[in-house]
């Protein structure tokens, strides 16, 4: 690793994007910054060893918190961080740290800082490649999108207290999701299809699914649905956004009307953890290029599966367990965090 310039850290402009053009047309490319013995370099050849990358993506990521959480990371024996360019993806701002070492207290002192300053992060190992091709597996329900169908269709019905009531539960990881899901739905006997389909046309979309869809598919990224959800409202969001296949569960109809019965194979959490690996078979995928993200108990047997899992708005069983958990921003931060992954010099 060549060092070309100590940065000094004078007056910093607010954006961590206008440091790196500032910073660029002061020194010209370059691989990326080194923090260490309380000095910034500039450096080239890059050939860091990491042990740890560091992901961190705010709506207002600027350099003065870049550098202060770095300083905290130094004081708290951690040698050196060397930061990637900055990108700003979907509205949001990322950066990818690479951290020498870290130690039993580093996940939770970042946590606390990023807290603190109304930022979301991802720490693990090693990340997927977004340049390589790649598997996106997605809960449906809450993830993405901002309702659990089965609760409005209950609330419609007129048996909503009663079966949002199981499915908090349910998702919170208090109750089998297989009885819960039989015990929801034969509530539902008798109920119209007129009730589904006002749901299906009031969706609301978890804001950064189609940044995160648009991004994936101009990476070559599959992207795809696994629900313990309905397939009426998986198969509407396939149409309507392009998900590559979906999974759900399939109501069984009698005329216009539910029976209040489902028919076949549950999708609970591990028929989704097992369709991942079997759609990243079939799209011939290395399982360390896929990412699980949900927000429920049932999601968490897939995002353990998979190369990087993300809780978004989780249950805090799910914030517990998961590798990543998003809270500050929505979907466009998952791929933030896969973006921060390509090239990345600063120029």
């Amino acid at each position: 690793m060549k060092q070309l310039q100590e940065v000094k850290v004078t007056q910093l402009p607010e954006s961590l994007i206008q440091w790196k053009t500032l910073l660029v047309e002061q020194l010209g490319p370059f691989d990326g910054l080194l923090f260490q013995n309380k000095t910034i370099h500039a450096v080239t050849d890059n050939d860091y060893q990491s042990q740890q990358e560091l992901v961190l993506i705010g709506k207002h990521l600027s350099a003065g918190t870049v550098i202060q959480l770095a300083s905290i990371l130094q004081q708290n024996n951690i040698d050196s961080v060397f930061a990637a360019a900055p990108k700003h993806v979907a509205g949001v701002t990322c950066i990818r740290l690479s951290l020498s070492q870290v130690h039993s207290d580093s996940k939770a002192l970042i946590a606390d800082f990023c807290q603190a300053n109304d930022i979301d992060f991802a720490m693990q190992a090693q990340l997927p490649d977004f340049s390589q091709p790649g598997l996106v597996l997605m809960d449906m329900d809450s993830t993405t999108i901002q309702i659990e169908c089965i609760d409005e269709i209950a609330r419609l019905y007129g048996v909503g207290e009663q079966v949002s009531a199981v499915t908090a539960r349910a998702m919170n990881g208090e109750l089998d999701f297989n009885e819960s899901l039989y015990s929801r739905v034969a509530l539902l006997d008798g109920m119209p299809t007129d009730i589904l389909n006002k749901v299906i046309a009031e969706m609301p979309l978890m804001p950064g699914l189609q940044d995160l869809i648009a991004g994936l598919k101009a990476a070559g990224w599959k992207v795809c649905i696994a629900s313990g959800g309905f397939t009426y409202f998986a198969q509407a969001l396939q149409q309507q956004l392009g998900f590559d296949q979906v999974f759900a569960n399939t109501l069984e109809l009698n005329g216009d009307k539910l029976t209040g019965k489902v028919l076949g194979e549950v999708v609970d959490a591990s028929v989704k953890a097992r369709i991942l690996g079997e759609l990243a078979e079939q799209y011939g995928i290395d399982a360390s290029q896929t990412v699980a993200i949900g927000d429920g108990a049932n999601d968490l047997k897939m995002m353990q599966k998979s190369a990087l899992g993300i809780a978004i708005h989780a249950k805090p069983i799910v914030q517990q367990q998961a590798a990543v958990s998003i809270n500050q921003l929505d979907l466009e931060a998952a791929l933030a965090i896969l973006t921060s992954t390509t090239a990345s010099q600063w120029a």
